[in-house]
């Protein structure tokens, strides 16, 4: 009788159930701890103006861009030059995946981004130190503003190649004005701030900083309140309207005329 305690201990100890427990736990622990230690480093602020901040962006360039940008980032037949082109314009292009490019197009594609943020703020560091150009735009300069207003500038500045509501566009050549629907704030800011792909540059002549904080406002009033219409087919505007209820619509009444002049027959 007393020995029965012990050996269901021991076939308790011996339990596969007990080991695949145990390490499920254990894997669950550990990915939640490299989690949180993740977003921690991602969310700290980096420096850019640090020496070692640089030197790291320095060797990731060298690894990663200077075969097309070339060694001193000078250009070369591959790639532009990108002395002057600034903080913004690598946070922007390497923070959205559009560079590394995977192969030569009409223009890169946003895509998963192949580092992370510490390594993106230290490419934007190494390439803000070559020369001077647009900086990585602060919190305070993303938030609050006129949604109003911002809507009434990017139906002005945006729309004809984005669409009214940021749905993106075609264009010539291949190319395409992309939709805004996933794009953070601070990406928009740097974009209209540096003109990448076939964009024009928004300088704070051509729109202050308060006009591209309302316009950053009203894209984020886009994403934050679907269409109160209901289905809105992409909101690519008339034609894709007009084209489903051609198919639909008129294909319903229709269909609906040759029923009921069969049932007459």
């Amino acid at each position: 009788m007393s020995q029965k305690p012990e050996s269901h201990r021991k076939r308790g100890r011996r339990s596969p159930f007990a080991i695949i427990l145990l390490v499920a736990i254990g894997l669950i622990t550990t990915g939640a701890a490299y989690a949180m230690a993740s977003t921690a480093t991602a969310s700290a602020q980096v420096d850019l103006s640090s020496p070692e901040v640089i030197d790291e962006g320095a060797k990731l360039f060298a690894a990663n861009c200077a075969t097309c940008h070339g060694l001193q980032a000078q250009g070369t037949a591959n790639g532009p030059g990108l002395i002057g082109v600034g903080a913004a314009s690598v946070d922007f292009q390497v923070g959205t995946g559009r560079m590394p490019m995977q192969a030569n197009g009409p223009q890169a594609p946003a895509k998963p981004v192949q580092f992370t943020d510490a390594q993106v703020q230290a490419l934007a560091a190494y390439v803000a130190s070559l020369g001077p150009g647009p900086s990585i735009p602060s919190e305070s300069m993303l938030t609050g503003g006129d949604v109003a207003h911002g809507g009434e500038l990017f139906r002005i500045n945006c729309a004809m190649c984005h669409n009214v509501a940021g749905a993106g566009g075609a264009l010539t050549e291949g190319k395409y004005a992309p939709t805004l629907d996933n794009s953070s704030a601070v990406h928009v800011y740097e974009a209209m701030l540096t003109g990448p792909q076939n964009m024009p540059v928004f300088n704070d002549l051509n729109l202050t900083p308060t006009e591209k904080k309302d316009i950053i406002a009203y894209l984020e009033y886009q994403k934050a309140n679907p269409s109160p219409g209901g289905l809105e087919l992409g909101s690519l505007g008339p034609v894709s309207e007009g084209l489903f209820l051609w198919i639909f619509g008129v294909g319903a009444i229709i269909g609906l005329t040759i029923w009921i002049t069969a049932k007459s027959n």
